[in-house]
């Protein structure tokens, strides 16, 4: 693996899954492979279980890591090119990509998207530059269109909780929210989730209101609903998280359904468990009485950061 921002990036989705839940079980098997190497991890925006994770992932492999958060520590970065740098950016990412890459064998980063101008947010613009002048091997810890360490924890997190020959029915249900959040993590979800159907691992639906259609290239495959109740019957796995409109870009539109997952509606479910990436709005996004029940793996997830982190880097660093 050279480097980590999509599910194109793993060829052996089963493999990789199987090889996580292993490290698992065996966390300091490989504490040699990252001697005397080093992981930068370079922040954009808040982060709370991406960066732990990710750091202890490191360290238990035997890297040093380096954290740097851009909007607090560094400079403004300009990434357009050919401008006379005579405003409020004072370094250019051709030279702090670089730099960064002379002092780490990896490098991860993340950055939000600003849900202003959708073609530019999916140009993925600003991870293309800093892969290209960094020149070492980039992990996403999340970037305008996707969350790929997210997603390969939820299939980890799946696996580990389905026992069964059957193939587990997961839902991606969409949920409230007070304000406009980024499309990267049901993206990235639903890619995942539709590669896992494609490998005969998992049966995928997407429900979500009308005008909250996620882009197609990350549904392919995907039963897509716009009846929460009908996604949820039978279902095993329940992933619920929000996310604003990509059609009318960034915006909230006025539901008037209920799309709340509270503990009665998961009557009609097949004793589903219940995921969510974290952090969450109690009894907005998500019912309390949900997350306080023996249904819900938003804990276990979150754990599972670590090990999705830790098998990453070290598929990198077999290859440096």
């Amino acid at each position: 693996m050279k480097q980590f921002f999509s599910v194109a990036d793993v060829d052996d989705l089963s493999g990789i899954v199987d090889e996580a839940l292993w490290l698992k079980q065996h966390p300091f098997a490989h504490e040699q492979l990252g001697k005397r190497k080093t992981l930068g991890l370079i922040f954009l925006n808040p982060s709370l279980r991406t960066r732990l994770s990710t750091q202890r992932a490191a360290t238990n492999l035997g890297m040093e890591v380096m954290v740097m958060n851009m909007d607090k520590d560094g400079w403004t970065l300009e990434t357009r090119e050919g401008v006379t740098m005579n405003g409020t950016t004072v370094e250019h990412i051709r030279e702090a990509a670089a730099v960064m890459g002379q002092y780490c064998e990896i490098l991860g980063m993340r950055s939000f998207p600003k849900l202003q101008d959708r073609e530019e947010d999916y140009s993925e613009d600003y991870f293309k530059k800093f892969m290209r002048y960094c020149q070492v091997p980039v992990v996403s810890l999340e970037s305008a269109t996707r969350h790929p360490l997210q997603s390969f924890t939820d299939l980890i997190t799946i696996r580990e909780h389905w026992q069964q020959p059957a193939k587990p029915r997961v839902v991606l249900a969409w949920a409230p929210h007070v304000k406009a959040l980024p499309q990267a993590v049901p993206n990235s979800f639903s890619e995942w989730m539709c590669r896992a159907q494609e490998e005969g691992l998992v049966e995928f639906t997407i429900a979500h209101p009308e005008g909250y259609a996620l882009a197609p290239q990350f549904t392919a495959g995907a039963a897509v609903t716009h009846n929460l109740d009908d996604a949820l019957t039978g279902a095993d796995f329940v992933y619920v998280k929000n996310w604003s409109s990509y059609t009318d870009y960034g915006k909230i539109i006025p539901v008037n359904e209920n799309w709340l997952l509270d503990r009665s509606r998961l009557d009609i479910t097949n004793e589903a468990k219940v995921m969510h990436c974290l952090p969450v709005r109690r009894d907005l996004e998500l019912a309390s009485d949900v997350l306080d029940s023996p249904h819900s793996l938003v804990i276990q997830e979150a754990g599972n950061r670590v090990w999705a982190a830790q098998t990453v880097l070290k598929r990198i660093l077999e290859q440096l």
